[in-house]
């Protein structure tokens, strides 16, 4: 028997809400796609090889979530497409992370046949860094979280 999915909504943390919204790996995957290019539910079925059901599923959530939007395609009544809206296109940055640790951590020299590179010059992108205000590079001990009124103070 599946357990009941554990409702984040109204959680007080911002790794929490955003699980609620693309927690999902297949949400993840779809949102990849439409990075690819991907903006009908053939190509992404056909790409991801995923149950129409669930994509659909998937797909309707990211709609109303504002991370797709729905346009009239050309052609059919029927045919839209799925756009990534600008808050689905600030997602860029959580999959180039996935991917970065990806490469680091999932595979062995030389086994990645992928690279991601931009597109101008076909140049790796640098490894992501988080920085404090200030420029300064920090690393994973270097943060923590605190109330809001405490930072301003």
């Amino acid at each position: 028997m599946k357990g009941k999915k554990t409702d984040l909504t109204d959680a007080n943390c911002g790794i929490a809400r955003t699980l609620q919204i693309i927690g999902d790996w297949w949400t993840l995957l779809i949102v990849r796609d439409a990075f690819h290019g991907r903006q009908r539910f053939g190509e992404f079925q056909k790409s991801l090889g995923l149950a129409k059901n669930i994509l659909s599923s998937r797909l309707k959530k990211l709609v109303e979530d504002g991370i797709f939007a729905l346009e009239p395609g050309s052609g059919s009544a029927s045919s839209h497409r799925y756009v990534l809206t600008p808050k689905g296109e600030q997602l860029c940055t959580v999959l180039v992370a996935l991917w970065q640790w990806g490469e680091e951590n999932c595979f062995e020299p030389g086994e990645l046949t992928y690279a991601m590179v931009d597109k101008p010059d076909r140049q790796p992108l640098a490894r992501l860094q988080l920085k404090a205000q200030d420029g300064r590079v920090l690393g994973p001990r270097d943060f923590r979280m605190v109330a809001k009124e405490a930072t301003t103070s």
